[in-house]
């Protein structure tokens, strides 16, 4: 028998073993979770008693349920990699997910800034004065001049820091180099100053008022308030600097494998996301450089 318990020792594994973040584990462990609920619904009392049927009857009352395929196909890599596991343990004989497909979907464009809306003279009279507004300021440029994650800025600590660069723990605790600008670090080096005075001594580079960790709705909060003082996108999320960070660079020049390099994608295809929206800029320089383009007749 295999029973619900088990899975327990299944999030150790993606968190010791596999070193998933603890958001992806808390993912897992959700929709692992809501299938349980399905089969529990069902009578079903293991996971051996699980096949390909039961499976697709969770996909259809999930899409039922209004489930994004973008969502169910989440969902559905959580449990592939759940019954592999159980599978490769020899809790179960047969892996019912094995052959699962996802469902198709359309392609979700990145959002992103304008570089106009990201000029100095649209940020300099949004952040209040002192500690708060100085480390607003500094998690405002680290999102849009290194393209951190939201969970690599929260765990940034002091000692990251280089005169040149910041070191990055990124997903799977691959570590990367970001370099800074002149500008940002002078920015962290008067921001680290007045941390000190204020007498607060936690080792991660960014934290509250009080000089505790920053934690993600913290985060968000904060990012979304000031990308409303300053752009007109609707989305306003820490994410969208990263998507911004990687559209500026390729605007203006960069190469996609260095953009790949900069956020710590595993492959270039996760990168080649940002290419859509350079067609505008693309179709200028054409329009310019090719003798019958439309600036040259």
């Amino acid at each position: 028998m295999a029973p619900f318990f088990i899975a327990s020792n299944f999030l150790q594994y993606l968190q010791i073993e596999k070193r998933y973040s603890p958001h992806t584990v808390d993912s897992y462990g959700i929709d692992i979770y809501q299938f349980q609920c399905f089969l529990t619904e069902r009578a079903c009392q293991s996971f051996d008693t699980v096949n390909q049927r039961i499976i697709r009857n969770w996909i259809v009352e999930l899409n039922e349920k209004k489930c994004s395929p973008r969502s169910i196909n989440r969902k559905l890599t959580a449990i592939r990699t759940f019954f592999k596991w159980l599978h490769s343990k020899g809790v179960i004989e047969k892996n019912p997910a094995k052959s699962l497909r996802g469902l198709k979907t359309g392609r979700q464009l990145p959002t992103f800034a304008r570089e106009s809306e990201m000029e100095h003279s649209q940020w300099e009279h949004v952040f209040p004065a002192g500690f708060e507004g100085l480390r607003d300021k500094l998690m405002v440029e680290l999102f849009y001049q290194t393209g951190i994650r939201r969970a690599e800025l929260i765990h940034l600590c002091t000692n990251d820091v280089n005169k040149d660069f910041i070191r990055v723990v990124g997903k799977r605790n691959k570590e990367r180099l970001v370099p800074l600008s002149p500008s940002l670090f002078t920015l962290l080096e008067t921001y680290m100053n007045v941390k000190k005075s204020n007498g607060h001594v936690n080792e991660r580079l960014l934290v509250l008022n009080n000089g505790k960790e920053l934690y993600p709705k913290f985060v968000n909060r904060k990012i979304k308030m000031y990308l409303t003082l300053t752009t007109t996108m609707d989305k306003k999320t820490p994410h969208v600097l990263r998507h911004t960070f990687a559209t500026h660079l390729l605007n203006r020049g960069a190469g996609l494998e260095t953009i790949k390099i900069l956020l710590g994608h595993s492959n270039l295809s996760a990168t080649q996301v940002y290419t859509h929206n350079t067609f505008a800029k693309l179709n200028s320089i054409y329009a310019y450089a090719h003798p019958r383009g439309t600036k040259n007749t």
